[in-house]
């Protein structure tokens, strides 16, 4: 059967623009999809890093404004691997450096609804007869709510099927009414059952009611967003169309996250040489400060520092880390609040913590391969892709059982047929409930046998993007099917 066409548009890609796990996946899944055969060009904003990246990218199509609010664009056609990018280019709306998102005060930059409202509105007229490209997708793949009018657009106008992921459900692109008719949307899709959501234009939501098929990023977190508490109110609307949703976890990039390759490491190792995985542990304790200690475990976190990861629940309790005795590397940022917290922690257990706000992929890696467990202890995540690092560099993880941490751990404890134990699950929300966790780790890490049995069930998951690119080429056809 032949295989869809697909236009897949996304806000961010790394390793150019990344704010999240979109950047990861929209790098690893197109590329995925061509390898498996499909044809598929990938559509993002011609932010100036991609400007930067790809100053050869040519001309492929001049756009007219295609809404009030909406001024002329180009496309500019560019190649990464053999992968046809198209740039958006348009400077007075995309010409900005820094995160695509937010300005330099850490607020929703004031013409977000314009910026991806041409995102979208490009992303549909694409997907329609006369596309100026001269090539018209059988499949519009949109991801969150930067790209959910575009489902909208095909609906009332006509043109290809169209496919929207949700990769956090939080994120809703919310704006005023006087958008509708700025960015080219009918009088009659502000409707309830339309685009309209508590008196304001959703463009998730836009995309969740109109798209041919939904998709988000693990099974669990697809039951979990038809649930009021995980749904951000728009678990009724998922409900409706759980027909039409389906969950399919993220991979990894197996080739970038590899022990016996990673040039970050200093002591590259696999599962059947995981001697080395000590000297990496060395390593990074020498690197950030730490007293070489082999005798008590050295927990990772690299996280962005928020309520939603839980990690002030670690916070709660880190104080009693040299009773168990362990140490603590944390690499992230976010709540200011909590990165002081971690950076006053540090200052108070210097021969147990170690802190750096920001954030080093080099380092990254390097606290991947030399700690010993991974903490993440999140309230809610999609997928997650540090967990999926762990397992693959043979640091068990910490986790709460929810969304993609459900279906990727399985508790040393509560082993399943196909997936022997992997990780650790904390049971509840809550320090008590994370230090209880803690200490089993620790206990369990001094039992040398079991650990090195833990850290090979880890290791021989496999996360690669195969399997979930199969998943999305079944979803392609269902909706070219359906549309």
């Amino acid at each position: 059967m032949k295989r869809p066409g697909v236009l897949f548009v996304t806000s961010e890609m790394a390793p150019w623009v990344k704010t999240g796990g979109l950047g990861d996946v929209a790098a690893a899944l197109p590329a995925s999809l061509r390898g498996a055969g499909v044809d598929i060009r990938v559509l993002i904003p011609g932010y100036p890093a991609l400007q930067a990246a790809f100053p050869d990218a040519r001309p492929v199509a001049e756009l007219p404004s295609l809404a009030p609010a909406l001024p002329p664009a180009r496309i500019l056609e560019a190649h990464t691997d053999g992968l046809p990018l198209l740039l958006l280019d348009c400077p007075a709306l995309f010409g900005r450096p820094g995160n695509p998102y937010l300005d330099s005060y850490g607020k929703d930059q004031p013409d977000n609804a314009r910026r991806f409202g041409l995102l979208s509105r490009v992303a549909a007229h694409l997907g329609q007869p006369g596309s100026p490209l001269g090539w018209q997708p059988d499949v519009v793949h949109v991801n969150d709510w930067q790209g959910g009018l575009a489902p909208a657009f095909l609906h009332y106008e006509g043109g290809a099927a169209s496919v929207i992921t949700v990769h956090n459900i939080a994120f809703q692109g919310c704006f005023g009414h006087d958008m509708l008719a700025a960015l080219g949307l009918p009088a009659h899709a502000w409707r309830f059952d339309a685009v309209e959501y508590h008196n304001q234009l959703s463009f998730l939501k836009a995309g969740l009611q109109f798209a041919t098929r939904l998709s988000t990023v693990s099974p669990t977190y697809a039951r979990e967003i038809q649930d009021e508490h995980f749904g951000y109110g728009l678990a009724p609307l998922l409900r409706h169309r759980a027909g039409a949703l389906r969950g399919i976890l993220n991979g990894i990039d197996t080739t970038l996250w590899d022990p016996a390759t990673d040039a970050a490491l200093a002591h590259p190792y696999s599962s059947d040489r995981l001697g080395a995985k000590r000297l990496n542990k060395a390593a990074l304790q020498a690197q950030m400060g730490l007293p070489s200690a082999s005798d008590r475990p050295l927990f990772g976190v690299i996280s962005r520092l928020t309520h939603q990861k839980g990690l002030d629940l670690l916070l709660a309790v880190a104080d009693g880390l040299p009773a168990l005795p362990a140490q603590l590397v944390v690499l992230g940022s976010g709540d200011r609040d909590m990165e002081a917290g971690f950076c006053a922690l540090a200052a108070r257990l210097p021969e147990h913590v170690a802190v750096q706000i920001g954030f080093d992929e080099t380092l990254a890696h390097r606290i991947e391969a030399g700690a010993d467990s991974f903490l993440m202890p999140s309230r809610f995540e999609p997928c997650g892709l540090n967990q999926m690092y762990s397992l693959r560099y043979g640091t068990p993880p910490v986790v709460r059982a929810t969304g993609g941490l459900a279906d990727t751990v399985v508790d040393i404890d509560a082993p399943l047929a196909a997936n022997p134990g992997n990780g650790f699950r904390i049971d509840g929300d809550s320090p008590h409930a994370l230090w209880m966790t803690l200490e089993r780790v620790c206990h369990t890490w001094h039992n040398r046998r079991r650990w090195l049995d833990i850290q090979q069930n880890a290791m021989r998951r496999d996360f690669s993007w195969e399997q979930p690119a199969r998943e999305y080429i079944e979803l392609y056809r269902e909706a070219a099917a359906a549309r």
